[in-house]
């Protein structure tokens, strides 16, 4: 079993729960060799799992991280996977960026709302 990990070692080192680990399976994103009921997970499925978590983290859905981890290829030092990755970051960029607008906006305008309400309070009538 050397270089195997059951589901509770990934769980555990990538602080998720099991359930979390059997669902990327049902997605198809990893696939555990089976022992009877038991599932091995070999060096490239906890690579994978990594690499789900952060793009996770970096708000990547699921079927955008399956197409970079699909494009792994060390023999060519893995540049399109590479060159995905960074056009799907600056894509990220942008939406947060028009996120980030939008919501410098909002508090804005709750701020004006705010002054307004405490106007009228200590104004009355």
């Amino acid at each position: 079993m050397e270089n195997k990990f059951s589901i509770s070692d990934l769980a555990s080192e990538f602080q998720v729960t099991t359930r979390t680990i059997r669902f990327y399976e049902e997605k198809g994103l990893l696939t555990p060799v089976r022992r009877g009921s038991v599932r091995l997970y070999g060096p490239r499925e906890r690579v994978k799992l990594k690499l789900i978590l952060r793009g996770r983290r970096l708000g990547f859905s699921l079927d955008e991280s399956r197409d970079i981890i699909e494009m792994y290829d060390p023999e060519s030092e893995n540049v399109k996977q590479l060159q995905s990755l960074l056009e799907k970051i600056h894509e990220k960029q942008g939406q947060l960026e028009a996120q980030k607008k939008e919501v410098n906006s909002m508090l804005k305008d709750l701020k004006i709302a705010e002054k307004n309400c405490l106007d009228a309070i200590s104004h009355p009538g």
